[in-house]
C-alpha cells in the first residue's frame, strides 16, 4: 500500500493550476463534517429528551401499578396483597394508593386535579417523594398532630404549577370537590372538604406538576367514602427494564381478580413516537452527508480526468488496475475520514457546551422540559461515523473504477 498511498497523497496536494479542484475538495470535507456534526447534535438531543422524559416519569409514577379487575369498590385487604407482591422476586417495595378526579378551588381560581391518596412512609419505598416536595417536612403535615395545628384541617400537597395557577402558597386554605358525592333528598351532591396547603410538589414535568394533588391515604378514604379500600398498589422493581416480566409474575401471584401494568406499557405510545422521530431525523440529516459524498465523487472524477496521462504512465510502468483503484479510493476515503473526524469533534464540543451551560431555554408548558436536554451515547456516535464513512466509500468506487479501466495506449496515442 506504500506506493498507492504515496501517489494518492501527491494527488491530494493540488498545484496552483488545480486550485478549483482543491476548493471542491475542501468543500466536500466541510460538507461531510457539517453533516456528521448535525447528526451527532440532533441525535444527542433526541436521546437526551428520551432519557429526561423517562427519568421524570419514573420520578413521579411507579414502575408497576396493580389494580383490581372486576372488583367493585376498589381493592380490599390490601395489606395481604402488599405482602404477596413484596415476595415476588425483583420487587423492592409496594404501597397502596387512591386515585380520583377532583376539583380544587381557592379564593383566586379553580383547577381540575388528579387526586392521589398515599401513605408517605410506605410510598417512600416506591419513589423518593420527600426530595421533590417543598418544604421537606410537608409530608408530615398531611395529618395535623392535634386540633390546634392547621385549625384541625388535613393537609394537601399541590403540584408546583397547579399552586401557581391557583395563586396559593403553603398555609393557604383550598376547597376540594369530588364529582362522586353522596345521595341527598335532591339527588347526588358532590363531596366538598377544606384543606390546608402544606407544600408543593415538583416532579420536573409540567403535565404532572399542573394536575397532581397529594393527600393522606386515610383522609382520602374518608373524603371519597371508600371505607377500608384503595384504588390499587404501586410497585417499585430492581430492574426497570424487567418491569413487564415482574408485572406478569405479580398478576400470576395475586390471581385473576387483579391485573398489573408496567411503566413501559403505560407510556408505550410516547416512547415509540420518540424512537420514530429519532429514526426520521437520522434519515433526513444523513442526506447532508450524502450530498457531501456526491461532491467527493465529483472531485475524484475531475481528478481522474486531469490525471489521465499520469495514470497511463503509471500503467505503462507496471501499475495494476487494483493499484490505480486503491489510489483513488484512498483519496476519497481520506476526505471522508477527515470530514467525519472533524464532524465528530465539532459535534462532541457542541453537545458538551449545550449539556454544561444549558443556555437554550424552553417553555415548560409547551415542552416536557425547560432546557434543551443533551445526552451523547457512544453507540450513536459509532453508528453515525460508520454510516458517513460507508457513504463516502460508495462515493469513491465509481471514479476509482473508471480510473482503473483507462487504456494507457489510447491515452498516450491520442493525449
Amino acid at each position: 500500500m506504500a506506493f498507492e498511498l504515496f501517489i494518492g497523497g501527491r494527488y491530494l496536494r493540488a498545484k496552483r493550476r488545480e486550485a478549483f479542484a482543491s476548493l471542491i475538495t475542501v468543500l466536500s470535507l466541510c460538507g461531510v463534517g457539517l453533516g456528521v456534526t448535525a447528526l451527532i447534535v440532533v441525535i444527542a438531543v433526541m436521546t437526551g429528551a428520551e432519557a429526561h422524559i423517562k427519568e421524570r416519569i419514573l420520578g413521579s409514577t411507579p414502575h408497576i401499578i396493580v389494580m383490581p379487575g372486576g372488583v367493585a369498590g376498589g381493592m380490599g385487604a390490601y395489606g395481604d396483597a402488599r405482602k404477596q407482591i413484596r415476595e415476588v422476586p425483583g420487587v423492592l417495595g409496594a404501597a397502596p394508593f387512591i386515585q380520583s378526579q377532583a376539583m380544587i378551588r381557592s379564593s383566586r381560581g379553580a383547577s381540575g386535579a388528579l387526586l392521589r391518596g398515599v401513605d408517605p412512609l410506605l410510598s417512600n419505598e416506591v419513589f423518593d417523594l420527600a426530595g421533590k416536595v417543598e418544604p421537606p417536612e410537608a409530608w408530615d403535615r398531611l395529618v395535623p398532630k392535634d386540633a390546634e395545628t392547621q385549625d384541625g384541617r388535613p393537609g394537601i400537597i399541590l403540584g408546583k404549577e397547579m399552586a401557581k395557577n391557583l395563586n396559593v402558597i403553603p398555609g393557604d386554605v383550598v376547597s376540594i370537590i369530588s364529582p362522586s358525592g353522596a345521595l341527598s333528598p335532591v339527588g347526588l351532591m358532590p363531596t366538598m372538604q377544606r384543606l390546608v396547603v402544606v407544600g408543593t410538589f415538583s416532579g420536573g414535568m409540567y403535565e404532572y406538576d399542573s394536575t397532581l394533588a397529594w393527600m393522606d391515604l386515610k383522609q382520602a378514604q374518608k373524603f371519597l367514602r371508600m371505607g377500608d379500600t384503595v384504588s390499587g398498589m404501586e410497585v417499585r422493581v430492581k430492574d426497570i427494564y424487567q418491569a413487564d416480566k415482574i408485572a406478569a409474575e405479580v398478576s400470576k401471584t395475586l390471581g385473576p381478580m387483579f391485573w398489573a401494568t408496567d411503566w413501559m406499557r403505560m407510556n408505550r405510545n410516547l416512547f415509540e413516537a420518540l424512537k420514530m422521530e429519532k429514526r426520521a431525523m437520522f434519515v433526513i440529516l444523513i442526506l447532508i452527508v450524502l450530498v457531501a459524498a456526491f461532491n467527493i465523487s465529483t472531485t475524484l472524477i475531475m481528478m481522474v480526468t486531469e490525471k489521465r496521462k499520469d495514470i497511463a504512465i503509471l500503467k505503462a510502468m507496471g501499475a495494476t488496475k487494483k493499484s490505480i483503484l486503491k489510489i483513488f479510493v484512498f483519496n476519497g476515503m481520506f476526505i471522508g475520514t477527515v470530514g467525519t473526524a472533524l464532524g465528530v469533534s465539532l459535534g462532541t464540543l457542541l453537545c458538551t457546551i449545550l449539556e454544561k451551560y444549558n443556555f437554550i431555554k424552553l417553555d415548560g408548558s409547551v415542552y416536557l422540559f425547560d432546557t434543551l436536554p443533551v445526552k451523547m451515547e457512544l453507540f450513536d456516535v459509532l453508528v453515525i461515523s460508520g454510516a458517513a464513512l460507508l457513504i463516502c466509500l460508495f462515493a469513491t468506487l465509481y471514479p476509482a473504477w473508471r480510473a482503473s479501466r483507462l487504456d494507457p495506449v489510447e491515452i498516450i496515442r491520442y493525449g
